[in-house]
């Protein structure tokens, strides 16, 4: 293995993170304020944005889901078991005695086995919740005469408002996490500019140096 400079992050993954932020930092304002937990937006407004910006989170991730079958990039977020108790003992208790990281970022796996397992859990059950509660809460004019549609109606609000405090909970880790270690900035660029440090075997180098060149810095030149 040897460390280089490498483009693992191509420009519709970040794109695709920065527009799902924004449009998720907008629905948890929008969602907060008809919650009634915060006053921010008023009621009529609220309910335009958090549907528009709800509308344009789907087809993201439609086009994201497209995406990552389509390249591959899917297999990055299946979660295994090797490494799984040493990254969340780090982040537990090893994070706060500037212990150095057990998982070494390599080429095919860009995720350590806890971020693996937290982004497949919310790629598939938390965001899938999320938007099929949603769509039930936004259709439910077709539906209210149906039989029980009164307590149906309050099973998918819950179901909706649980999966939303959910999501909340992860980007405020997301967050904090971003802070520590190497610092906000740090973790950060690689998202912006799609440059990271990573272990590449001595093939991978080899084909990416003859067939991939630009997603390889020249050794020495920092990922900025």
């Amino acid at each position: 293995m040897s460390k280089r400079i490498v483009k693992v992050y191509p420009f519709f993954e970040r794109l695709w993170h920065w527009l799902q932020m924004a449009l998720i930092v907008i629905l948890m304002l929008t969602g907060f304020s008809l919650n009634g937990q915060l006053g921010l937006v008023p009621f009529g407004p609220a309910v335009v944005f958090h549907t528009l910006a709800a509308g344009l989170l789907l087809m993201l991730w439609i086009f994201a889901t497209f995406w990552l079958f389509t390249t591959g990039t899917w297999k990055q977020f299946i979660p295994r078991i090797e490494g799984m108790i040493e990254t969340a003992r780090f982040y537990a208790l090893g994070i706060f005695k500037g212990e150095k990281h057990p998982y070494r970022k390599v080429y095919f796996r860009k995720h350590n086995p806890l971020q693996a397992a937290t982004y497949f859990v919310l790629k598939w059950f938390i965001f899938p919740a999320i938007w099929i509660s949603g769509l039930f809460y936004l259709t439910y004019a077709l539906w209210e005469g149906g039989e029980n549609a009164g307590f149906w109606i309050v099973v998918v609000a819950n179901i909706h408002v649980l999966a939303a405090y959910v999501v909340a909970c992860f980007v405020v880790a997301h967050v904090y996490l971003l802070t520590v270690g190497h610092g906000f900035r740090h973790h950060v660029q690689p998202m912006v500019t799609g440059y990271e440090e990573v272990d590449l075997t001595t093939e991978q180098e080899a084909y990416l140096e003859a067939n991939e060149p630009n997603r390889l810095k020249p050794r020495g030149v920092p990922a900025e």
